[in-house]
């Protein structure tokens, strides 16, 4: 079949009695022809201009001591639920300076209705928005694209609605509000802003990411949801992205892959994080026996995915060598774990909990600093839901360590079970010290030693059968 572009040529050429106007007419059509293809065909360049995690005011601060006070002073758990909370608290990985919303401790009885949850909400969002457009030095109504993705609060209007709303943003703004999506929401929703900035020309798109604890504290005696008290907390990332070439020089990263991973098709997978009622009618997310099981049965397929798209030739040849081995039984080996440490600079996987966390060190063979930035983030902020990758960032950015041409791996998963890794190239050197990081003022305190604590584990209820 003979192009479009050839077509024209051939054309004119073997008309040469066509008038100059014609001739003009029909080689602006072919340049019109090929510059469509060449904008429609090449990927949009997606650019981190700038993020922002919320730092809640001290006043919300909580130890262990005060979450175990509070829980007892309830009188809804029992002595067994409540040494399980100690154990599991003092095993966690968490430290002493997390935070909880208003409703759970600044009052009681705990206030868990749908106007303090609110409250909640519009506190950390809000809060980051504000600050990333000031740090991005961008107005609300240059943005036309919003994502905000809250796993277990989705009220009517949505997150997302509040954010137009407060912000006063045009109305084209395209807007999504992502549900249900567990730790991986976040770097999901940057793969859906991503797609959207390959179709939408000179864009700017905001990722909101965050949890909101009001309305989904637990509070019944089934020992398979009390895990979640235990260790999620107050947080919230705002990322504002850019696929407009004039702002590569003064963005931070550059996006480089998104690989994604979807195991849900298999129902012990599907119901290893599970909302639902306990036998008293009480609401809340159970964690089952089998979630270490298929946390690291997703990982590794998430990260097989992205080896072919970041490992060098020879660690590719190493590990297709070792699966065939295997596959043909020729000799007794065991599986050949990638160096990835050669393909990144900085390893920030989402701290779901300490025993997460040494799975994946283990799976991967990373080192102790490696590890840093998620355990420091576990320890100082708890778990903050899928925004808690970003603090991660936030940390490497305040030690000074994020140079130019540096690679950051974001790895992050949750229920369904969904993996998602994100690869980023660091366009500039990130200096220690930016007044809009949380870490700053006490980024010279961290490190600390978290290994001093023994691991627990999540297998408390049986599978549900397939």
């Amino acid at each position: 079949m003979i192009s479009p572009s050839i077509f024209i040529l051939n054309f004119i050429e073997n008309h040469p009695n066509l008038s100059f106007t014609l001739q003009i007419t029909l080689c602006l059509t072919l340049i019109a022809f090929i510059l469509n293809l060449l904008t429609t065909n090449r990927s949009r360049k997606v650019y981190i201009l700038d993020f922002v995690c919320y730092k809640p005011p001290k006043f919300l601060q909580c130890s262990k001591g005060l979450i175990l006070e509070r829980s007892r002073r309830l009188g809804i758990f029992s002595e067994d639920s409540l040494d399980f909370m100690k154990k599991t608290l003092d095993r966690s990985g968490l430290g002493e300076s997390t935070y909880l919303p208003a409703g759970l401790i600044g009052v009681y009885p705990p206030n868990i209705s749908l106007e303090e949850a609110r409250k909640e909400v519009e506190m950390v969002m809000f809060g980051a928005v504000e600050e990333l457009l000031v740090k991005a030095g961008v107005k609300g109504e240059e943005i036309g694209i919003v994502v905000v993705n809250c796993s277990a609060f989705s009220p009517v209007p949505s997150l997302s609605a509040m954010i137009v709303n407060r912000y006063k943003l045009g109305e084209n703004v395209l807007s999504y509000n992502l549900g249900g999506m567990g730790c991986s929401g976040s770097l999901r929703a940057i793969s859906l802003a991503k797609h959207l900035l390959q179709v939408h020309r000179n864009s700017y798109a905001l990722v909101v990411s965050t949890e909101n604890i009001t309305p989904n504290c637990y509070m019944g005696d089934d020992r398979s949801k009390i895990l979640i008290n235990c260790l999620f907390r107050v947080g919230c990332a705002a990322i504002l992205l850019s696929n407009r070439s004039a702002d590569r020089r003064r963005s931070k990263y550059h996006l480089l892959h998104d690989v994604h991973t979807h195991t849900a098709s298999s129902d012990r997978s599907y119901n290893c994080i599970f909302q639902e009622e306990d036998r008293a009618g009480l609401v809340g997310v159970t964690v089952d026996k089998d979630l270490l099981a298929v946390a690291s049965a997703a990982i590794r397929s998430n990260v097989t995915a992205l080896g072919r798209l970041v490992l060098p030739a020879s660690e590719k040849l190493r590990f297709l060598g070792n699966h065939i081995i295997r596959y043909l039984h020729v000799a007794n080996v065991e599986p050949y774990v990638p160096n990835f440490k050669s393909s990144f600079d900085h390893f920030l996987t989402h701290p779901g909990g300490k025993p997460i966390l040494d799975e994946v060190r283990r799976n991967l063979q990373l080192s102790e600093t490696q590890m840093e930035a998620s355990r420091m983030t576990l320890y100082r902020f708890g778990n903050v839901s899928s925004s808690t990758v970003w603090y991660e960032l936030a940390y490497a950015e305040a030690k000074g360590r994020v140079k130019r041409g540096d690679r950051v791996w974001q790895i992050a998963f949750g229920s369904g079970f969904k993996c998602t890794s994100l690869v980023w190239e660091a366009i500039r050197t990130v200096d220690g010290g930016e007044k809009m990081n949380p870490w700053t003022d006490e980024i010279d305190e961290f490190p600390v030693d978290t290994q001093c604590t023994g691991s627990f584990s999540f297998f408390f209820e049986p599978s549900k059968p397939n």
